[in-house]
Formats: C-alpha cells, structure tokens, sequence
C-alpha cells in the first residue's frame, strides 16, 4: 500500500503492508529508492511481519529536504514517521546510507532488532591525496570569487566538485549534493556502544564501498552484535547473493 504523510514541509512517501508480529522498516541507501529493497521485502512479508520500506527524502516518490540534512534530520523524520504510524519498537533493516539511519536511531530510541547491510557509518581512512585535494579545493573556493567574480567562481566550483566527486555526487541535484557531503563525512562510532538490541550485520566480502572491516569495526563497538559476511559479494549483498541472505534474515527476524 503506497502511503504519502507530510513531515515539516516534507512529503514523505513509503509502502506499508500489514501483518502480525513486530513491524519492520527497511532503509535504503544513498542514489537508491525502496524498490532496491523490493527483494528484502518479500522475505519479511513470507516471515508474516508488517513491512514499512520508506522512500527517504530526497529520493524516489519523497520530496528533498528543503535544507541542508543531516543524519540527525533523517532520524528524526524516521521517528516522526514512525509515530504517525503508531509503530513504537519496530525492527530495522539499513542499507549503506540507510544503515546510518539505522544506528543513530538505535542509539536512541528502543527497537526489537537492528539488521545493518553493507552499512555506512565508520568514516573511511584517507589517503594524503585526499587531504590535498580538499585543502586544495578549499583554496580554490576562497580565491576563485576574488579572481573572476562571484556568479562565474560558482559555476566553476561546481563543475570540479561534479568532475571530481562521486557517480553518486555527480548525479545529484545540487540540495542532494550539499546533503551527501555532510553525511558521507559523519562518523557514527562513538554512538554504537549505546545500542542495545540485538544486532546482526550482513556483508558482502568483496564491498569496496563500506568494506568488511567497518562491519568488523561495528562488531566490536555494538554490544552483542553478529557477523555474517558472504565470499564474492560486494556492496548489495542482498543481489548477490539473495539465497544465502535471505536465510540469514529469515533466521534473525524468527529467533
């Protein structure tokens, strides 16, 4: 059932499907919609739960945010949302950006479960290239408008944060843009040891994008979390391999 709730200035679209049991929310990830998802979603309805896969501002059927988020902001829509909902200790499930959400909403708030898949949230070591290309572009942005105006230094600006960033970067609007380079660069460690529920992290061996040593990172820093990591899978381990995955959920959300 496709259902539409505005949430300050916000609309946020999401598919609710009834059930028994504890309702699970699933979370996609960045340049994604809920239809990523699509595949996790039947193996929660044949468990028999109330699924809620949310369309995260910004993406899919959602409006964007009508100002710089943050993952603070996407929690706490969550949360709004969910109480629209009258859901008060759902089971969540993120993927990558999703699994953000996931920790920081966790860290605060009771849930009955948390599955985190191939999630973001520890930032990434750097290379020194990448520390001279942001200060670099620092100075750039400082200089630029002295040099040749204001209006013609933006676009400039533009252009090499488009060339130089990411697909992801890249084929964002620009709110979209300013969003995810807040996001990619918040570090959710010193918030996992406050989650208490029990925690299962999936992950594909072979993820380049969050890599299996951030789920490592996340199992030593969550309290009673469980790794299941899968040989020749990368970052959608729930594609790659779906057989294996679905298992493993089925398994988690029954015990």
């Amino acid at each position: 059932m496709d259902k539409t709730v505005d949430i300050n200035g916000v609309t946020v679209h999401y598919t609710y499907e009834p059930g028994s049991g504890t309702p699970v929310v699933l979370m996609h990830g960045w340049g994604c919609n809920h239809t990523t998802l699509a595949s996790v979603e039947n193996v929660v309805r044949e468990c028999g739960n109330p699924v809620l896969n949310i369309d995260f501002p910004g993406f899919g059927s959602s409006s964007e945010p009508v100002e710089v988020w943050g993952v603070d902001d996407y929690t706490c829509m969550l949360r709004a949302l969910l109480e629209k909902e009258g859901i008060e200790r759902p089971v969540l499930l993120g993927h990558s950006f999703g699994g953000r959400v996931g920790i920081l909403y966790s860290s605060r708030y009771n849930v009955e479960k948390l599955v985190l898949v191939d999630a973001a949230g520890v930032k990434p070591h750097r290379p020194l290239r990448y520390y001279w290309r942001v200060y670099s572009f620092k100075l750039m942005k400082k200089l630029l408008p002295l040099l040749i105006g204001h209006n013609a230094a933006d676009r400039r600006i533009e252009a090499v944060r488009a060339r130089r960033g990411s697909a992801d970067y890249a084929a964002a609007s620009p709110m979209m843009r300013s969003i995810l380079s807040r996001v990619v660069n918040e570090d959710l460690c010193h918030v996992m040891p406050a989650i208490t529920a029990p925690t299962l992290l999936i992950w594909g061996a072979d993820d380049n994008a969050t890599p299996l040593s951030d789920a490592k990172k996340m199992e030593r820093l969550i309290p009673g979390s469980g790794l299941v990591s899968f040989a020749d899978c990368g970052h959608y381990s729930f594609l790659d391999n779906p057989i294996q995955f679905a298992a493993v959920l089925r398994s988690f959300l029954k015990s």
